[in-house]
């Protein structure tokens, strides 16, 4: 599914999803939370995969089937894997601004090496990117990152890509108990983000069903250490911790709505429940 939503954002208000990687998860990372799973094929290598003109037609026909109650404040790119992995997303981003609606993309940053993939970013109106950890071993274990990749490389990368980038920049950070939430792991992300200067930085935990079952949310007393760390670093912190709500956009067709939500993003039983409700459909959609 390319096109999916609205859905409610805790960052970007309500957020029509585009999802630029066909079928299976492509991905330069396996993270241990990653709500889309384990099964994927590893890639450190940007392809053409769909065409952008597709990708505009997708998200046209959804605007257009859309309830005025439930209009998109961003077209956001959050995939099934890397969406900087698409070697056209740069030409697709500036065929979407034809909307008139901003521009956001979700990215680990792990291929902002490549100067081809920050001049596509350069395109979007509000980039996040992912700073777990800065140090390796961590990396390793919590991100499982491609084996060709290096975190000096991907660091420096990011210090660059925020000097040159002009839209609205954000960092985000996932707690994971036991892998990256002690005090010392906090100060060290911390510095890291002071000297790439997003003007926001997000702390969060998984709230979603992560690839790996073993994988818990930081405690309460390390999310707070966290966040007082970075708000005294001078940090613009917020905290990402809860449930975003069930308020998600509809088309009538309470099939395709589920389909192209739950193909990136799961759905809570609660969630699910008010979609049909506002297609006028029975639980007997979800069963068929």
């Amino acid at each position: 599914m390319i096109a999916f939503g609205p859905i409610p954002s805790r960052r970007l208000g309500m957020s029509l999803g585009i999802n630029n990687i066909p079928k299976q998860k492509v991905c330069t990372y396996s993270c241990i939370y990653c709500q889309v799973g384990t099964k994927q094929r590893y890639s450190d290598t940007r392809e053409e995969l769909y065409e952008p003109l597709l990708i505009h037609r997708k998200v046209a026909t959804l605007l257009k089937k859309l309830d005025d109650n439930c209009k998109p404040d961003y077209l956001t790119f959050v995939a099934n894997g890397e969406p900087t992995l698409d070697a056209k997303i740069g030409n697709t981003i500036r065929l979407l601004k034809s909307f008139n609606i901003p521009i956001a993309v979700i990215t680990n940053a792990s291929l902002l090496w490549d100067e081809k993939v920050r001049d596509d970013l350069m395109e979007a109106d509000w980039v996040s990117i992912k700073i777990d950890t800065t140090k390796e071993e961590i990396w390793k274990s919590l991100n499982r990152p491609h084996p060709s990749l290096d975190l000096e490389r991907v660091l420096n990368s990011i210090i660059q890509f925020s000097k040159q980038y002009k839209g609205l920049l954000v960092s985000e950070t996932m707690l994971v108990h036991n892998v990256n939430d002690t005090p010392e792991d906090h100060v060290r992300t911390a510095d890291f983000i002071f000297r790439v200067n997003p003007s926001r930085v997000y702390i969060s935990i998984p709230t979603r069903p992560p690839a790996i079952k073993t994988v818990k949310a930081a405690t309460s007393d390390a999310i707070n250490q966290a966040y007082q760390i970075f708000i005294n670093k001078g940090l613009n912190t917020e905290l990402i911790l809860g449930f975003e709500g069930t308020n998600t956009g509809y088309t009538g067709n309470a099939i395709d709505d589920i389909l192209n939500i739950s193909a990136v993003h799961p759905l809570r039983e609660d969630t699910l429940n008010e979609l049909l409700k506002k297609n006028n459909a029975t639980f007997d959609v979800v069963k068929k």
